[in-house]
């Protein structure tokens, strides 16, 4: 019978060992308004009232949900939290988080500033990855038009042309630096073509190792055969799928548009089905680890524990290249840092970029995704609890 990892995610002095007193209770007062629906959405909306009239409560932001959610206003800004992260054993991936104003100048500002991360992350064991959104790089629009099977104008095609460039250059660029790269999901109605840029980019540059992954969003009923297909296709064709799993962020946009459109949701019918899903990708991806880089993006529990089991009952080490865990900068620390404390790969997306320009990214981080304003509680209650511990400790 296979030996179980000892993992607890219950070991708070573990999971709150990087906090001090005072940080620990800043973040008992965030966690207790971010639980707080109607502060969240009173405040978010305050929040972008007030940069939008030009009114100075950036250091307000910064000292609280910003400082919390986020490494700093740039890359240099992120170096102290990169470090203190690396002196528990977990790495970085900086997430540049701003919204560009969807022109080519902003196309091509958002692609310098990640090809920035790529030459920040080259040659640092401490930050493995990059990461990139699409439609940071090129025009949605035009990518629904295509999956749509609509025909573009010589323009569209034209900037069409431009995005595929752009997202060719930074892979090429993370492959040069010795870097691997993450390109994140997005909506289902031009998902097809970004995972055809992903395959593109795959079968280019990781035919030695794993340096490109795509990401599948296990909230979609198809996606679990969608990966397996992918998967067959790369083995055929002789490279190595990377694969970043989510259970997803879209999910009241996705089934809207679905009613509205009057189209079958791509959405599981539960919760239940979601994490069925997840975990059944989580085995499929271990069980191929020989061509699959898998990277593990998951603040639930039960699916960090089965991933930590599967590289037990195969016998492989916990710091094997080819498996990571990941979770958001700020949120799930009792998993990030006893998985870590425990020897496994850890890696923390740590958003960054002006305050002002991140508000929108956080806006939707507390407003419009479910799983975090469920995990709200649990870190209230974590925190909570960490704190009695340690005034316990002192009586």
């Amino acid at each position: 019978m296979p030996v179980k990892p000892k993992i607890s995610f219950e070991n708070l002095e573990v999971a709150f060992a990087s906090k001090s007193d005072v940080e620990l209770k800043k973040m008992y007062l965030i966690f207790a308004t971010v639980n707080n629906n109607l502060a969240v959405s009173v405040g978010t909306k305050l929040a972008n009232w007030s940069f939008a009239l030009g009114l100075p409560i950036k250091s307000i932001m910064k000292a609280t949900m910003f400082g919390h959610f986020c490494g700093g206003e740039s890359i240099q800004d992120c170096e102290s939290s990169v470090q203190k992260l690396a002196e528990y054993g977990i790495k970085t991936i900086l997430d540049y988080s701003v919204e560009g104003k969807g022109d080519e100048a902003s196309f091509e500002a958002t692609k310098n500033e990640i090809l920035r991360t790529i030459e920040r992350s080259a040659g640092d064991v401490h930050m493995p990855f990059a990461v990139f959104k699409v439609t940071g790089l090129g025009d949605y629009a035009i990518m629904t038009k295509i999956q749509a099977k609509k025909a573009l104008t010589p323009e569209e095609q034209l900037a069409f042309d431009r995005m595929q460039k752009r997202v060719d250059e930074l892979c090429k660029a993370a492959f040069e630096a010795d870097t691997k790269i993450l390109i994140d999901a997005e909506e289902s109605w031009f998902q097809d073509v970004i995972d055809e840029m992903a395959y593109k980019a795959m079968k280019k540059y990781n035919q030695e190792k794993c340096v490109v992954y795509n990401t599948y969003q296990m909230y979609r009923h198809d996606m679990l055969e969608r990966l397996k297909k992918a998967h067959e296709i790369a083995h055929a064709q002789g490279y190595w799928l990377g694969a970043k799993l989510v259970r997803g962020a879209y999910m009241e946009k996705e089934r809207d548009r679905a009613l509205s459109k009057g189209y079958q949701s791509p959405i599981q019918p539960t919760k239940e089905a979601s994490d069925r899903d997840y975990n059944a990708a989580l085995t499929f991806c271990v069980e191929n680890l020989s061509s699959i880089g898998l990277v593990s993006g998951s603040h639930n529990e039960q699916s960090n524990h089965l991933l930590a089991e599967l590289i037990a009952d195969k016998g492989y080490d916990p710091q094997d290249h080819r498996i990571y865990f990941a979770q958001l900068y700020g949120m799930s620390d009792n998993i990030s840092y006893n998985l870590a404390n425990a020897g496994y790969n850890v890696v923390k997306y740590v958003p960054y970029g002006p305050v002002e320009k991140v508000m929108p990214y956080l806006s939707r981080r507390a407003e419009e995704n479910t799983s975090v304003a469920g995990q709200s509680s649990r870190e209230f209650d974590l925190v909570r609890r960490e704190m009695n511990r340690r005034r316990n400790k002192k009586s």
